[in-house]
């Protein structure tokens, strides 16, 4: 295998790395940032779907900053929206009218949304659904499935690891930490199971539902390899769950409004108990929220459940998430970001033809995921083994290096201001790059 062309110059944010890991842990703010190819990079100014680092180089973005540009960096109608709000105050720890408006709009569109609260991410937006939904049943454990992201707190950062020595027997997994400095006790908290079994849900709920208050899944497994449910699986954890008064928690962080404005719950038909809304809600503003039925969610209302956050729902925050879900609200919006999903998935397979490449692509259209293997699709976490990391990583270089960003470990989002002459840009450099990996 050829390496692939270094064809950007990276000085300045080499430089800047440097400097970077004299005050910052790892030069970054966030784990993952480490893995830009060819190391972390620094960037300047972003518009539209491109995005510039501070070497002068300028990529068209699928990354959408992990998904939240949603509908494109520096939106003149969002930056509006914060602009003339936060004029009239930032934070006022109490409530404000926006906020009604924006619980109005969640309302009306989301299933599940029949009453709700504002957080800052996902990752205590998930918390906060774990504390209702033992709170409502009196239980203690959750089930939650292999390769799903729930936040990186530690009840959740177990089964993330893909590596099948340590993972123990498919039909009784090993909870795997995925880091060091986790709390031991912490995977007595729940169940861990491959996703997409039925019947071994069945089988787990059967002989221990007296102690499972919740099952949390993302409806797409987007985190890892963009895997869609089996035909029937939604819609059995919904009829499991009512079966055994278990809660039914949905994970639409990546989901939610990229799917469509209800989120997959109302693009799948299953509504859940409880939801976590995040990323494309608000243009890369930190806003998130736990939405549910009213059973549910009266328990945060009458304060048996504590729910808190002193910059919860601060002006910007509010402005971002209403000023975002207007712009998805316009005509034939969802349309276009399924058509433009489909003409890259397409194009993307028959280049990887063309060029007699192992290229598997797949998801739903708005978001997809590209990796390389001999199978035919990818069903569960464990079957991510088939992919060539190497070679994936390789590709997701090749395109940077293209001008082409993607995130590193396949997944791509299409945004609102995406155009075909962008999608068929981007297949074009895949040809390039695939062509060099042979």
């Amino acid at each position: 295998m050829q390496k692939v062309k270094i064809s950007l110059d990276h000085e300045r944010s080499a430089m800047l790395l440097e400097r970077s890991c004299k005050v910052l842990a790892g030069g970054v703010s966030s784990e993952f940032r480490k893995f830009n190819h060819p190391h972390a990079l620094f960037y300047d100014h972003a518009e539209g779907v491109y995005i510039n680092d501070v070497d002068g180089n300028q990529y068209l973005d699928f990354t959408l900053s992990q998904g939240p540009m949603i509908v494109g960096h520096s939106h003149p109608h969002v930056l509006r929206r914060i602009r003339e709000y936060t004029e009239k105050g930032q934070l006022f720890a109490g409530q404000h009218i926006l906020e009604i408006e924006l619980a109005e709009k969640l309302n009306k569109y989301i299933p599940s949304a029949e009453m709700m609260r504002f957080c800052l991410d996902g990752t205590t937006a998930v918390q906060t659904a774990l504390r209702v939904a033992r709170a409502k049943t009196g239980r203690k454990k959750f089930i939650r499935f292999e390769g799903h992201y729930h936040g990186w707190l530690d009840n959740v950062s177990w089964g993330l690891t893909l590596d099948e020595k340590k993972m123990g027997p498919r039909k009784s997994p090993t909870s795997v930490p995925w880091t060091s400095g986790i709390v031991e006790s912490s995977k007595d908290e729940f169940i861990i199971l491959p996703w997409n079994d039925l019947v071994l849900i069945q089988k787990t709920m059967a002989e221990n539902h007296e102690e499972i208050a919740a099952i949390i899944t993302e409806p797409i497994m987007c985190n890892n390899g963009c895997i869609l449910p089996e035909p029937g699986f939604l819609e059995g954890l919904r009829e499991i769950c009512t079966q055994h008064g278990t809660t039914l928690i949905f994970d639409e962080v990546i989901t939610g409004f990229r799917t469509d404005l209800g989120g997959a719950q109302k693009y799948f038909g299953v509504t859940p108990d409880l939801s976590i809304f995040a990323k494309a809600m608000a243009s890369g503003y930190p806003i998130s929220a736990i939405v549910g039925k009213r059973e549910w969610m009266q328990l945060v209302a009458d304060g048996e459940v504590i729910h808190a956050g002193t910059m919860n729902s601060a002006c910007a925050l509010v402005a971002a998430a209403i000023g975002t879900i207007e712009v998805l609200e316009r005509k034939g919006t969802y349309e276009r970001l399924y058509a433009l999903g489909q003409r890259l998935m397409e194009g993307l397979r028959k280049v990887s033809k063309e060029t007699g490449q192992n290229l598997l692509v797949q998801g739903l259209g708005p978001m997809l995921h590209t990796g390389f293997a001999d199978v035919d699709e990818v069903r569960e976490f464990r079957d991510l083994t088939a992919y060539e990391q190497p070679k994936s990583k390789m590709f997701v270089q090749g395109m940077q290096q293209r001008g082409v960003r993607i995130i590193g470990r396949g997944l791509w989002y299409i945004s609102t201001v995406h155009e075909e002459k962008h999608i068929d840009h981007a297949v074009i450099m895949a040809r390039e790059t695939l062509k060099e990996l042979n």
